[in-house]
């Protein structure tokens, strides 16, 4: 396993940061897809709930995944709200319903699991968090690469998990 740190401006569009494009560019391949897109279209299919950012879908993220046929998928770029407050903010702003299953670990486990089905064997999960937890191996991932992105001062850095399912 590869891991690299480097030193970038925080930045709230991810994949803008200048060696996280990097990173996607080196294992991104087939079919990308996109379940928090933002206003990145690197993915063949992206999804936001955010209405202003032009994806072909704007779901919940649980229920984009789930469109996929098992063992479907040869990316997935998941860079997911990194915090529960930040996912009870984003679901508040939307007018969505902020219960137990929104600010627990249930949040992010129903994604892994979606993301284990639909991933082909071989593909790759390009994940973006606080931590390097990534898919898993629970579900069938190995890590493959960590970039530690530093931004400096009182920013949290951001951790890019780079997964390839066995």
């Amino acid at each position: 396993m590869e891991i690299n740190r480097v030193w970038e401006m925080p930045n709230k569009n991810t994949f803008s940061i200048k060696e996280i494009r990097k990173i996607i560019e080196k294992y991104a391949h087939g079919k990308i897809i996109d379940p928090f897109a933002n206003q990145n279209c690197i993915a063949s299919v992206t999804n936001d709930l955010d209405t202003q950012y032009d994806t072909d879908f704007h779901m919940d993220a649980t229920d984009f995944l789930k469109m996929f046929d098992d063992n479907s998928i040869d990316t997935v770029l998941y860079d997911p709200p990194y915090s529960t407050r930040q996912v009870s903010e984003c679901y508040k702003r939307f007018g969505m319903t902020v219960n137990k299953e929104t600010t627990q670990n249930t949040y992010w486990k129903k994604h892994r699991e979606q993301i284990s089905r639909i991933v082909k064997p071989g593909g790759i999960v390009i994940s973006c968090a606080w931590n390097s937890t990534g898919i898993g191996k629970k579900y069938g991932f190995e890590i493959i690469e960590i970039l530690l992105v530093a931004h400096g001062s009182q920013h949290n850095d951001t951790i890019v998990t780079i997964e390839r399912k066995i």
